[in-house]
Parts: structure tokens; sequence; C-alpha cells
């Protein structure tokens, strides 16, 4: 049977939104072709999506030592352990379109040891997961394996603070049952036939 419902949670009106967030709102109406919705579910708490998206915005898309893509496969795999169907299916819609591979997503929310990705990556992986599960036992021997892939203290940094958002998301997104929109499910794949 199929759940039509966004979430468990009243949706606004955009038009009755604080400008700002209407604003954003239609912008990726704009780029995207759609509203995701997550947008729809977090802004009947204005403060709460202003505060959530630059958050998100200051982790994901700043330059640093760690690709657009890679972030998202920090996501992927740790919203699939997290069992967040909404930011597993919309981020791996990003991954694919970043990454220009359309195997990707399913490889890391399936099983991100046994994806094809570079040992880097696997590296990488290994720590968000363990940020995203077992926090408390990050110690300096963490930190110096991603050193020896060539990660900066900084990109360890974000490498954590992008699972540690993540989990946030992926609670808050699991709580209200915030569905993908179907959009997400086609987003880079290679058409057959």
């Amino acid at each position: 049977m199929k759940n039509d419902r966004v979430s468990l949670f009243p949706l606004p009106d955009i038009n009755t939104l604080p400008d700002d967030l209407k604003n954003k709102i239609l912008d990726i109406q704009d780029k995207s072709g759609f509203i995701p919705n997550v947008f729809l579910a977090l802004a009947h708490r204005p403060e709460e999506f202003r505060a959530f998206f630059s958050y998100h915005d200051a982790l994901m898309n700043k330059e640093s030592g760690i690709s657009k893509g890679e972030r998202e496969m920090i996501v992927v795999a740790t919203s699939a352990l997290n069992e967040c169907l909404y930011c597993v299916v919309a981020h791996g819609a990003i991954l694919r379109i970043r990454e220009k591979n359309s195997l990707i997503a399913d490889q890391l929310a399936t099983n991100y040891k046994k994806a094809d990705i570079t040992d880097r990556q696997r590296a990488m992986l290994d720590f968000a997961v363990k940020v995203s599960r077992h926090a408390n036992t990050i110690s300096d021997e963490d930190i110096q394996a991603l050193a020896q892939h060539g990660f900066s203290d900084q990109d360890v940094w974000d490498i954590g603070s992008i699972a540690a958002f993540f989990a946030l998301s992926n609670r808050l997104a699991n709580m209200a049952n915030i569905r993908p929109n179907e959009e997400f499910y086609h987003m880079g794949r290679i058409e057959i036939g």
C-alpha cells in the first residue's frame, strides 16, 4: 500500500511562510523542478528550518579536501545504517549526479565496504560510520589512519561533522516519516531501452 503523506506532521502553505523561507523553497524548486519534501516538512518550524539549512549548507557546500560527491557518500552510507529512507533516496540521487555513476548510491547504501570506491574513500566512510555509531570511541588512532590517506585535520572534522549532522537529520526524518519525492528515485539513473 502506497503512503502518499509527506510527513506525519502538517505541512505549511508556502504562501504563508516568511519571505526568506518561501524564497529558499522556490529557488530550490526552480533549480530542481520540484520541492524536496524535507523543505516542506521542516518549514512548519521556521527558526529550526533556518538553523538546519544554514548548518547543512555550511557543511555540504564549502570547498575543502573532500569533494561534494564524497560528502554525499558520507550521507548515503551513514543514513543507510541509520535506516533513513528519505536521506538514502534523496542524497543517493545527488550522489549519482555528482559522481556521474548510476551504481554508487545503491552500493554504498547496501554495503559501503564492498562498493566500488577508493581505499581513501573507504577509510573516510569507516570514520564517518564510527562517528555515526560509536563517536565515544574515536581516538587519535582514527585520526592518524585518515592522515595516512591524505586527510587534513580540517577534512577529518568535516567528515565527522557531516556524519553527526546527518545522524540528527536521519532521526528527524524518521520521527516525522518524511517520504522521499518520487523524482529522486529516477535522478542520475541510466535509461535503458
